[in-house]
């Protein structure tokens, strides 16, 4: 559902995004030493082959000063923002249908400064007013309800999500939320750096509140009251990590039993003003609703009142007039994400209509941006590498016969969906019109929200993505056994249709293979074939599985990470995403090779030259310094050569010799799928 700011949805079987920022310089070439002068020269592809492939990307895109990183995937996001901007710039200046004619206008309100200026807090007096209303606890729900309604969640979170008992079919969360800052932690902890935060969070607090109407005399009481009241729903929060897991977000309850355990929060009538027909939602911490249950009558409708109108100001901030974007992107943007600068004002634009009406220019973006040949390709691409991963369910040695059989009838099943979803969202939007950025908002996070409480009881999960068409991303659905290929990612690095077909197969069908062992590796195990929650692996798939995984994080521990002294990549943080890419090479030359006559030594070097191209990147120390130690992936070099050094189908086409870097010794080299 759409939230404009600092929600948290539920975490359960998400997509895995992999189109991503990698991390690291390049690996610099060892000096040979006099003494070695005369020993035969190894060729650059067989010494360091990130830094062979990508020599040409590496001069021509040095690290612009004050940047953190850049890399070729970074570079396809960058580009299809520019592709979105001008659909949208056409669309303002001659629309072709309603819906373009509808985005034109949202994106010329948002461009027009004067107006927005304007226009001030013009758009949110209505919802103020709403709050002012409050006299009395028993209206508080209601106008909780109310602001859920328009996308703004305040007290708690509440959204679709996949019904772990029934994954065909979505029901509504009930999570913790409701919060300014992303950490219930940050309320509750006593170090100095953390109380240091918390004050500049009640600056920005009263800089908000003041510009709600807040009287001055009147600023420091209510900033009190909104800590208090936050630190209390933080207090009651559970840890961050704690929600990780799907299984400690689900808990089905009957919608009847809600009236009878929260009669002062009125949950039965917070659903039927949302829309939700269903008699069951899952409510996993009732100690929390519980909580707020009892502060709709313990506090005063006055301290509710600044609550409410701070999480307003809050959440609409980056949509009104100057003075309430600088306080939003001073804390948020510098204190928070510590940016440098604020985003150009058609980037901000552009983020706030796809937050609202997304999937509007995901149809748009589709039709005008994804071409049928390339459509075509990449489902024969797709396809070939998914039949190549049933080859390797036939030959691989480390699974059970029983796995086995569930993993095949289990791929039998898998999908394919390239480009947009299946089925558009309801386009019934009420007109926008020129006259307001942040009205605008507000009607389109309103039809959002709306569309998304329509997915909630019904059996249309597999109509969902979470993910827009305009945004870059290949990502295996574990929910719904399928694999989804966004429109915008079918263009280079990742897919580049003026390319030989090799090249199509080392990069995308590369990770086409990565996302697809998804399904069936540590976290794939626990769906089935039938799309039921059940463990079908034996505890010596398990084991077999954590032994390979084990000798991934040990070879991987073994690299320097590229831009930093001493430092080694951890290869236990990255592990489960080494063994996709692994897979993903290994599956997308098995397609390759079956799918072509007696490839050329030319080709087959293109294949491997495509996949290391993928994760061409420059990154500065002090960045490397962060993702070391928190990033899932492995640096661009290591994702770059790890895999290959594991291929000897790569030392033979290149005609790397043993002992040559990129070549590890047979007895090292590890093979998932092949």
């Amino acid at each position: 559902m759409t939230q404009l700011r600092h929600a948290r949805t539920p975490t359960l079987l998400a997509l895995a995004l992999l189109v991503a920022l990698g991390s690291g310089d390049a690996f610099a070439a060892t000096k040979k030493k006099k003494a070695a002068a005369k020993a035969p020269a190894v060729s650059t592809e067989c010494n360091d082959f990130y830094a062979a492939a990508n020599a040409d990307w590496l001069k021509a895109n040095p690290l612009p000063a004050g940047v953190g990183a850049i890399s070729a995937l970074g570079n396809l996001r960058q580009y299809s923002l520019e592709q979105q901007k001008a659909l949208l710039d056409g669309a303002m200046q001659a629309p072709q249908g309603n819906v373009q004619k509808l985005l034109g206008d949202f994106w010329a309100s948002g461009l027009d400064e004067a107006a927005v200026e304007a226009d001030g807090a013009r758009p949110i007096a209505p919802l103020l007013s709403r709050i002012d209303g409050i006299r009395k606890s028993k209206d508080i729900p209601a106008a909780i309800a109310a602001l859920h309604q328009v996308g703004i969640p305040v007290a708690f979170n509440f959204s679709p999500d996949v019904d772990l008992q029934a994954l065909d079919r979505h029901i509504g969360y009930f999570m913790q939320g409701g919060l300014g800052l992303p950490d219930p932690a940050y309320y509750t902890r006593t170090d100095a750096q953390t109380r240091e935060l918390l004050g500049r969070y009640r600056a920005y607090v009263k800089q908000i509140l003041a510009l709600t109407g807040t009287p001055a005399d009147q600023l420091d009481a209510q900033s009190a009251q909104v800590l208090d009241l936050e630190t209390r729903l933080a207090s009651a929060s559970r840890p961050l990590d704690q929600l990780a897991s799907p299984f400690n977000n689900y808990k089905p309850l009957p919608i009847k039993d809600l009236k009878k355990q929260y009669r002062n929060l009125q949950l039965d009538a917070f659903l039927e003003a949302q829309g939700v027909k269903d008699d069951t939602v899952s409510l996993a911490d009732p100690a929390l609703f519980g909580q707020i249950d009892a502060l709709v009558k313990q506090l005063s409708p006055e301290q509710w009142k600044a609550y409410l109108r701070w999480r307003v100001g809050d959440a609409m901030a980056p949509y009104l007039a100057r003075s309430w974007r600088e306080a939003a992107y001073n804390f948020h943007g510098r204190v928070l994400e510590g940016k440098q600068s604020p985003d150009p004002r058609w980037v901000q634009v552009l983020d706030a209509i796809n937050t609202a009406a997304g999937p509007m220019l995901g149809r748009e973006y589709t039709a005008r941006y994804l071409p049928k040949d390339s459509r075509d390709k990449a489902e024969v691409i797709a396809a070939s590498v998914r039949d190549a991963l049933g080859r390797a369910l036939e030959r691989n040695g480390w699974m059970s016969t029983q796995a086995k059989a569930e993993a095949k009838a289990k791929l039998a099943r898998l999908e394919i969906e390239i480009g947009a979803p299946r089925r558009d969202l309801d386009y019934t939007v009420q007109p926008m019109g020129r006259g307001s950025f942040g009205g605008n908002m507000l009607i389109a996070s309103t039809w959002r929200h709306r569309e998304e409480m329509k997915r909630i009881g019904r059996g249309n999960a597999e109509r969902r993505w979470n993910v827009l068409p305009q945004q870059p991303a290949l990502a295996y659905d574990l929910a719904q056994n399928r694999l989804i290929v966004t429109a915008a990612v079918l263009q280079p690095p990742v897919f580049d249709v003026s390319r030989d077909v090799a090249a199509l197969y080392g990069s995308f069908g590369a990770l086409v293979g990565h996302e697809l062992t998804r399904g069936f590796d540590a976290k794939g195990r626990m769906i089935d074939a039938a799309g039921q929650l059940r463990d079908w692996w034996t505890p010596a798939d398990a084991s077999a599985w954590n032994a390979l995984g084990a000798r991934v994080t040990g070879q991987y521990n073994g690299y320097a990470y590229p831009g930093l002294t001493a430092t080694q990549v951890n290869g236990t943080l990255t592990r489960d995403e080494n063994l996709a890419d692994l897979s993903g090479v290994e599956l997308a030359w098995d397609a390759y090779l079956n799918t072509q006559a007696a490839p050329n030594p030319g080709a087959k070097q293109t294949f491997f030259r495509s996949w290391s191209q993928l994760w061409a990147q420059q990154v500065d120390p002090q960045e490397a310094s962060v993702r070391v130690a928190t990033d899932l992936r492995a640096p661009g070099p290591v994702r770059s050569n790890a895999p290959l050094q594991n291929q000897p189908e790569f030392s033979a086409s290149f005609q790397c010799k043993p002992g040559n870097p990129m070549v590890r010794p047979e007895a090292e080299q590890i093979g998932i799928w092949r």
